[in-house]
């Protein structure tokens, strides 16, 4: 089924740990991702469904894997582990796909490794749902994620605050190596494995960098560039991650890990749904900045690699956060400029900007379809953009300057609407939609989430049959906290 090449197992065994899947009761395939199974060069055997299953839970592992859970520290809520590691997932194996890209083949939920902490090691329904719809979702908007290639049921009931059924998720990545796999050698002193690790990382994710004079600087600096525009893509569609542990942000600058993650829907620059987050570190808004302080925390990590002398490290690696910022400013005025319909630069963008997202605030509008309505006004049709703002006298307001902006572009309205819908979606997971898939799915009903999955293949289209998909949620509709599901 799939062709491994485990380059990571090759690495110095101090940096996993060698471990089976813990075979479960009755796995059924409740999804396989087909497309992505043939983007990987996977061949699935659906004749036998019994064995195909059994393979995608961890009871059948596969010729030529080589399953280990990785090893990682990591911040969390700025608080410092030691050591954390894969608690509940093992990582299978390698391949390499279509397009000569490596790619990871991890199981989560596939029962306890060393690093359980005396966790079950495995997942609940919900949460591998969750993460499989919103990492496609993810994928359909072109933010770069993990992706999912299936979700299995275990047959076997887990035990958190109520009793859940257990599934499996499989989950494709670029990597699993994290800022926390860094910290992890660090913690230790073991300078050797630093290095050893970064080569790795060049050699995987970044071989152009081989040639530069200082590889190691350049690494940091390219980790930072990917996190930046990462964040800056998160911010243009609404992202909350809920966790932005050091543990939970890739050297490859995919999104990743989905637990307790959110859309806005009324725009709020210091919204929280994590239910763990309970002094609002991670909130929409602060994103940026903790993206910034996780690279200083990789810095602190790579400071050996970038001078002998510690005192240019240090001032080598304060650049790099210093071009953390400026590049997530860059990106950020990048995404909205093009979210406002904006093709080329003017003094005043920013400000323009920041006037349509305090209209918004003060309004209460939701922000996908505020946005996604500029079209529509574009166009001449105000009213649907006006209807979004409980008040849309500021948000008339700045129709017209906005107006008065696109002046200076001479831009044809029809291709501006388009240029609009090709960048604002129509569809997004909404936070409602998705615990209703999750709600129906613990019953047995998965109908409303192959519906759900099916409305977000196509998030820029309008399409009739998904209208209702597009709509922000009702009073009683509405999500306010949302969990982490460990």
């Amino acid at each position: 089924m799939f062709q491994f090449d485990n380059s990571y197992a090759r690495l110095p065994d101090r940096f996993f740990a060698s471990v089976y899947p813990e075979p479960v009761e009755g796995p059924k395939l409740l999804k396989f991702n087909g497309s992505l199974a043939q983007e990987l060069g996977v061949e699935a055997d659906f004749s036998d469904p019994g064995r195909l299953a059994a393979i995608l839970a961890g009871n059948v592992v596969p010729p030529g894997a080589m399953p280990i859970a990785m090893a990682y520290a990591g911040h969390q809520f700025g608080n410092f582990v030691p050591q954390l590691g894969d608690g509940r997932a093992i990582l299978l194996g390698e391949v390499v796909d279509r397009n000569g890209k490596r790619r990871d083949i991890q199981l989560k939920g596939a029962g306890p490794t060393p690093y359980s902490r005396r966790g079950d090691g495995r997942a609940a329904l919900g949460p591998v749902l969750r993460e499989y719809i919103v990492s496609e979702a993810m994928n359909a908007l072109g933010v770069p994620a993990t992706r999912a290639l299936a979700a299995v049921a275990t047959g076997e009931q887990v035990y958190r605050e109520t009793v859940e059924q257990g599934a499996v998720f499989v989950r494709v990545a670029a990597s699993h190596v994290r800022i926390g796999t860094f910290q992890f050698l660090a913690a230790r002193g073991d300078n050797e494995g630093i290095k050893l690790l970064a080569d790795y990382v060049i050699e995987r994710h970044y071989p152009e960098l081989k040639i530069a004079e200082n590889p190691y600087l350049a690494l940091l600096q390219g980790v930072a560039a990917r996190q930046a525009d990462l964040i800056a893509r998160w911010l243009g569609i609404g992202f909350i991650h809920g966790v932005m542990n050091t543990d939970n942000m890739t050297i490859s600058g995919e999104t990743i890990d989905f637990g307790p993650c959110a859309f806005l829907d009324e725009y709020d620059p210091m919204k929280v749904f994590s239910s763990i987050d309970q002094g609002g570190r991670y909130a929409y808004r602060n994103q940026p900045g903790i993206g910034q302080w996780n690279i200083a925390r990789l810095a602190e990590c790579l400071l050996p690699l970038l001078d002998a002398d510690e005192e240019k490290a240090v001032e080598a690696a304060n650049a790099v956060l210093k071009a953390f910022g400026e590049r997530f400013q860059k990106e950020w005025i990048g995404v909205f400029r093009a979210k406002i319909g904006l093709a080329t630069e003017a003094d005043g963008d920013g400000d323009l900007i920041q006037a349509l997202l305090a209209a918004m605030h003060e309004g209460q509008a939701d922000f996908t379809l505020a946005f996604r309505r500029l079209a529509d006004a574009a166009e001449g049709g105000q009213e649907a953009f006006l209807d979004c703002f409980a008040d849309p006298d500021k948000a008339q307001a700045w129709l017209a300057d906005w107006r008065e902006r696109l002046t200076t572009e001479a831009r044809p309205f029809g291709e501006l609407a388009a240029a609009l819908r090709a960048v604002n979606p129509a569809v997004i997971p909404r936070n409602h939609k998705v615990q209703e898939a999750l709600s129906a799915a613990n019953y047995g009903d998965f109908s409303f989430f192959e519906r759900l999955l099916e409305a977000l293949e196509k998030p820029f289209e309008e399409r009739p049959e998904f209208v209702g998909y597009m709509q922000p949620p009702k009073p009683e509709e509405r999500v306010t906290q949302t969990f982490c599901g460990t």
